[in-house]
């Protein structure tokens, strides 16, 4: 039973199933649960930039009848400017709020938080380490596209040494071992780190690492594309990075009709597509996929705050 949500390793395939069949009923039925969490209070606590992680939370809470008090940026409207510590701001707020949401720059942070918190947490992005909500909705996405999360050859392309969405992603794929692949692209300067690596070999699912998108391309069923994280890594590793990854009309030809390509967002320079296209080739996924955060997150928040109180 999930307390907390602080990594994607605490997502078992049972939990994972229970939440997509509890995410197509609120998707499906969504004014049937628009009371079921009335006189509840979700917190939102931003110490970084966010446009969907929030949103969605946000706007599921409400959603499900509950309410919302919040930051979008506490490193600057917070008592953190004043030099309060994590651990006492969440104190303070594990005793305003029913349900603690929050997204920091350091690593580690969430299960700082989760440890003193009298309130469950969820970890919407902890600087370079996890954010398990989204790998959640990743591989939501993967299963309403696909209708399974196994025998699927995924490419995880982009700034992998600092990108905490593919990291989540990896470790929540480490939980479907059978036939899968994972192909890691990235430069060379920018690869997934040894403990990810680690934990792959320890669940015995098959990795390689490749410097060459397109030869991958025409393979591959899922096309994971992330953005260089510029705000994380040194203007060197940036400048030797940027640019070097794109999808754009001319290699989306190498991709097989029936892949997807799946992005986080926001998307910078590395998917290039006219909109035509993004709105009407089945193989962009990644509007779909940010839709699906809305549900999902509903799902968890339903989990959290309604099942496991009544169990």
């Amino acid at each position: 039973m999930l307390k907390h949500l602080v990594e994607s390793q605490q997502l078992s395939p049972d939990i994972l199933f229970s939440l997509f069949e509890k995410t197509d009923k609120i998707r499906e039925h969504t004014q049937d649960f628009s009371s079921e969490l009335s006189g509840k209070v979700l917190a939102t606590l931003f110490y970084e930039p966010s446009t969907r992680t929030r949103f969605s939370f946000e706007s599921g809470m409400l959603k499900l009848g509950g309410k919302v008090i919040g930051t979008e940026n506490a490193r600057e409207f917070s008592s953190a400017v004043k030099g309060e510590s994590l651990e006492d701001t969440i104190r303070v707020v594990s005793s305003y709020a029913d349900c603690i949401v929050i997204r920091h720059n350091e690593e580690g942070s969430a299960k700082r938080a989760a440890e003193i918190s009298k309130v469950p947490v969820i970890n919407a992005g902890d600087g370079k380490g996890q954010h398990p909500t989204q790998a959640l909705l990743d591989v939501y996405t993967i299963y309403k596209e696909f209708g399974r999360l196994n025998n699927l050859k995924i490419a995880m392309v982009g700034d992998l040494a600092s990108g905490r969405t593919a990291r989540s992603l990896s470790y929540l794929l480490g939980k479907f071992p059978d036939e899968n692949e994972i192909i890691f692209v990235s430069p060379e300067n920018l690869r997934m780190n040894e403990d990810v690596k680690s934990y792959l070999q320890r669940h015995d699912i098959k990795f390689t690492e490749e410097d060459d998108l397109d030869k991958i391309l025409p393979e591959t069923d899922v096309i994971y594309v992330t953005r260089t994280q510029k705000e994380r890594i040194s203007e060197e590793d940036y400048k030797k990075a940027k640019g070097k990854y794109c999808i754009n009309v001319d290699n989306l030809k190498l991709i097989k009709p029936e892949s997807r390509i799946l992005h986080p967002l926001p998307k910078t320079e590395e998917i290039n597509l006219p909109i035509e296209i993004e709105e009407n080739d089945r193989r962009i996924a990644y509007f779909r996929q940010a839709e699906n955060g809305l549900y999902t997150r509903m799902a968890l928040l339903h989990t959290l705050l309604k099942d496991q109180k009544e169990n």
